[in-house]
Order: structure tokens, then sequence, then C-alpha cells
């Protein structure tokens, strides 16, 4: 690996290494000390690695396409590590692979849990859960800016007006980043405490919110969720999770391009849409609030919600959670513009062909982006992989054990990082009693879901084709 890829990774280590120190705090503050010295020594390795990686001697090779998704998969699989050194080191005598079965879920933001019992969990582990989304939602965006070549020529210019970001534009983004990403963070914790949530389950959750993550702090949502303002205060802050991270930046600086709001103007009458659609078909079901938050989090990629009666709906809610917010978000998913992109490009060409005189407009609505075939193409074949992976992985799920039903739900939610829960029949579902071979199987599609799809298929065309 080049020294570019080992220090992406140093410094994502390094962070670790502070999440640890945090949490050495807090338990020394709180008189935590079941799980204190776990912390110490996934502070003193993390650093290490961190600072082997940082320190590195320099090298001027220049960094490929490929080795950028390739070391964000490596990123993937070796932070991990790191991250389940406190759950191996607890008190609560776990295996390695289900240690590092919740660090990937938690790193890949999925919120899949071995852990049946949160009440049972002393509140630096839970704390520890929280961060580790946290941290994964960061990385995922970082990634992003990362492998930025690869993604449409409009996508870009929602993020910026730079055709191609060099050394010192992507340095630029990564700290509008980190700081956007940490404000809104710090913004959901407030609003949270002022309507009534203790401080620290405030805190778990404003992380799990921002990054899109499943972890709760509690066994149930409506333990600390428990009125109907409280549920619409929570489906408005999932939104933040939704839009694009770059939404509030540019509302705050009043740009004046349209480019740069043409994917949040899009979501947001998606949202309308959508909320009218699911009242109408569910409204004597469910409360209004209630319907609301399953909505935002289903769209979000979050995917818990309070108690309520979603069969009529769920297979509805599993659509948008596959279809999911914006590009520029910590929400997975296929991406709206791309799926509307492509059905505009669709229309187009049945109508060439029924009416070969008219001509007719390559620009998407209320933007002056025109969209080419080579990134339609890219959408198809994002589509056609997430097909082929959704097939493949409810396969192998079934030849495991599990029942159809749950097989192509896990499937669809581990293959766009989303949790289990009650609005997809699936509260009950346990992680912990998995053949080892189906947590493995789960850990490498969490992994997948996350590094965008596109990437899978340019990393098998680099080693399986020539040119």
């Amino acid at each position: 690996m080049t020294r570019f890829s080992l220090f992406f990774i140093g410094v994502f280590s390094t962070l670790i290494s502070l999440m640890s120190f945090l949490n050495i705090i807090y338990s020394y503050y709180f008189n935590l000390y079941l799980n204190l010295d776990s912390y110490i020594y996934s502070l003193f390795l993390s650093l290490f690695f961190g600072v082997l990686f940082l320190f590195k001697k320099k090298n001027e090779i220049k960094i490929s396409i490929y080795e950028k998704i390739i070391t964000v998969i490596a990123g993937y699989l070796f932070l991990p590590i790191l991250i389940s050194i406190p759950y191996y080191l607890s008190i609560y005598n776990l295996s390695f692979l289900d240690c590092y079965f919740e660090s990937i879920s938690g790193f890949t933001s999925t919120g899949f849990s071995i852990f049946n019992n949160i009440k049972h969990l002393d509140e630096s582990i839970i704390l520890w859960r929280s961060s580790s989304q946290w941290l994964g939602g960061l990385y995922f965006l970082f990634s992003i800016i990362l492998l930025i070549d690869i993604f449409g020529i409009n996508l870009k210019k929602s993020l910026t007006n730079f055709l191609s970001l060099n050394i010192a534009e992507s340095l630029k983004q990564y700290l509008k980043i980190f700081i956007l990403y940490s404000a809104l963070t710090f913004l959901i914790f407030l609003i949270l405490n002022i309507f009534g949530l203790r401080f620290f389950d405030s805190f778990n959750l404003s992380m799990t919110i921002i990054s899109s993550g499943g972890f709760l702090p509690v066994n149930d949502l409506t333990e600390i969720i428990n009125t109907n303002t409280k549920e619409i205060i929570l489906s408005l802050l999932m939104l933040l999770s939704f839009f694009s991270l770059f939404l509030s930046y540019n509302l705050l600086t009043t740009k004046k391009n349209v480019n740069f709001y043409q994917e949040d103007f899009y979501l947001l009458i998606y949202l309308f849409f959508i909320i009218t659609l699911i009242y109408y078909l569910d409204g004597f079901n469910n409360n209004f609030s209630s319907l609301l938050l399953s909505l935002c989090s289903s769209i979000s990629n979050i995917g818990f919600t309070t108690k309520g009666s979603y069969e009529d709906i769920s297979f509805i809610l599993l659509i948008l959670t596959i279809i999911g917010g914006s590009f520029f978000s910590t929400s997975s998913g296929l991406r709206f513009v791309k799926l509307y992109s492509l059905f505009v490009f669709a229309k187009n060409e049945l109508i060439s062909h029924a009416k070969p005189k008219h001509v007719y407009i390559t620009k998407l609505k209320f933007s002056n982006s025109k969209f080419e075939v080579a990134e339609v193409n890219k959408f198809f074949l994002t589509i056609l992989i997430f097909l082929i992976s959704l097939t493949f992985l409810s396969f192998l799920l079934s030849i495991s054990g599990l029942n159809f039903e749950n097989s192509f739900k896990i499937s669809i939610l581990t293959l766009m990082n989303t949790v289990n829960s009650n609005m997809y029949s699936l509260d009950l579902f346990n992680f912990q009693d998995l053949h080892y071979n189906t947590k493995y199987l789960l850990i490498l599609f969490m992994i997948i879901g996350r590094v965008e799809l596109l990437t899978i298929f340019i990393i098998f065309k680099k080693f399986l084709f020539n040119n």
C-alpha cells in the first residue's frame, strides 16, 4: 500500500485512540471500572498503529483509483479490529468473531447486534458502540471524497465547482465535512436534551442519528421516545442524515448555484410524496407521529422505530430503505437521484423511438445539469450489482437455515446497512445464535453495502480483464 493509503487509515486509527481516551475519562468520572483496562489497551494499540501509519517513510507514487478502493476496503477490515478490543477484553466473555461482528456492524452504521439485552451492559460499552457508529459515518463521508472520480460529474457539482479534486481541495473538503458532521451531531444532542431526554441518551442517540446507525442506548426506543412530540422531533432530526451533509453549509453561505441544491430539492418533493402516500395507506393503523418516525427511519437507512403495527406497509418501508437518501449523506441505499436520472433517461429513450422527430431534453428538471450516457450506465450497473448481491446473499442465508422471508429481509438490510426492527417484523431476530459462517457472510456484505456497489464492479474489472 502507498504512503497515502496508510496515512488515510492511520488518521482513523488515531481517532480510535481518542475514542478510547474519552471512554477512560468517562469511566473514571462515573466510577465505571469493570472494563476500564480494555480501553487502556485499545488506546495504546490504536495509537501505535496510528503513529506507525502516519509517519511511515514518504512514498511519492501516485495513487490510482484501484488503490483508493483498496484503501477504503482495507480500512473497513482493519479499523473494526481495533474497535473490537474493548468488546473482547470486557467482562462479557465474547468470542473474537462476535466482537468483530459488533464492530463491523457499528463501523458500517448497520446496527445488527449480538447483545440481546442492553440493560446488562455498562454505560461505557454503550458509549463505545455509539462512538464506533459516529466514526464509521465520518469514515464513509471521507471515503466518498476519496472515490469522487468514480461518480458522475453532476454529483461532483453538488459538492464543488472543481472538476477534479487535488490534494489541497480534498483536504479542504475533509475539514469541511469534519466540522459540519461534528456541528450537526452537537445540534442533535442539544435538541434532544431540550425535549427531555437525559444527557447520556441524548449523546448516544445523536451519534447514532448523524451516522445513520442502528445502535440504541436502551432495549426499546419507547423507553426514551415516549410522547408524540418526541417522535416528531426525532423524525425531523433523522432527516439530517437523509439530506446532503452540505445542505446546511450551502444555506448558511447562501450559495446561488442551483447545482448545489438539486438533489436536496428532489429529495424534498420525494419526502412529501411518500409522507402523503403512507399516511393514506396506513393512517388508520398508526398515528401520524409513529408513521412519520418509521418513514424517516427507513429513508435515512437508520431502521429503528417505536412499537406499532407495520405489517401492511412493511414491504413499502423496505423499498424506501433500498432507495435511500442523498449521495453526500451518511444514509445508504441506491440513491434517489440515481434512480430518478435512470427513469428520466429511460423515458426519453422510449419517446425517441416512438417519435423519432420528437426533441427531448437531457437536462434534469430544476437544474442546469445534463446526464450523460456514461453516467446512466454507471447507475444501471449499480442496480444490477445490487440485485446480484441481494440474490446471492438471500440464497446463502436460506441454505444456512433461515427461512426465505427472513433471508430476503436480512439481505436487504445488510446491503443497505439498516438495523432490523419491528417495522420489518425482525425485531426479535437473534444474531448471537447465528452460525459462525453466517456471521462471516454478513460481515462481508455489510462492508460491500458500505463501499459504493460500483466500486465492486471496478475491482472485478481490474482483476478479471486486462483492458
